[in-house]
């Protein structure tokens, strides 16, 4: 894998909870023979005992960053993230009224060249580590408003099964295309 890592364009998918994001990141990181970033703040929880601390937020902002940067240099091109340390805001606001000014610092210093905004046209799934079935309106119109602020280039990735994975493809095939790779 030639290209230096300034090269890798970087797709970012994210959505509320049990939109798929896990899922949809192999999927495409497959289709384009590339690797992909997991999602650290799933691994991180899953060995809390405890609801996640403000201190929890703050390791789960950094542990996102490392391991991407871990995994950039091994790219095809494109590199594929299973969310974003934005998801670190999303959810400080939400249970602590704030973020991390960590946080906020460097959300503009981290772009992604693409987002890909899934939907919540995807039945709810249960999990141990998701919390608010109920709330998935509200969460996708706070992604909005993130993508929005930062000005984000973004597509909404709709519909189930292979649909939703065709959608996805078009979605990063004519971004690629507009960029010329």
């Amino acid at each position: 894998m030639e290209n230096p890592s300034s090269e890798i364009i970087k797709i970012a998918i994210v959505g509320p909870e049990s939109t798929g994001k896990s899922t949809m990141s192999v999927f495409l990181a497959n289709h384009y023979n590339t690797v992909w970033v997991p999602e650290f703040a799933r691994g991180y929880c899953e060995k809390l005992i405890a609801p996640p601390t403000w201190q929890d937020e703050i390791n789960m902002f950094y542990g996102q960053l490392a391991l991407e940067k871990e995994l950039l240099p091994q790219a095809n091109k494109i590199l594929i993230c299973d969310t974003t340390f934005i998801t670190v805001k999303i959810w400080s606001d939400y249970t602590f009224g704030k973020s991390p000014q960590e946080v906020l610092d460097e959300l503009p210093n981290h772009p992604y060249d693409l987002y890909l905004l899934l939907d919540i046209d995807l039945p709810w799934e249960e999990d141990p580590l998701r919390d608010f079935p109920h709330m998935r309106e509200h969460f996708m119109s706070v992604w909005y408003k993130e993508l929005q602020e930062l000005k984000a280039t973004y597509a909404l990735i709709s519909g189930t099964g292979p649909e939703r994975y065709e959608n996805a493809i078009k979605a990063v095939d004519k971004f690629l295309n507009a960029e010329g790779s």
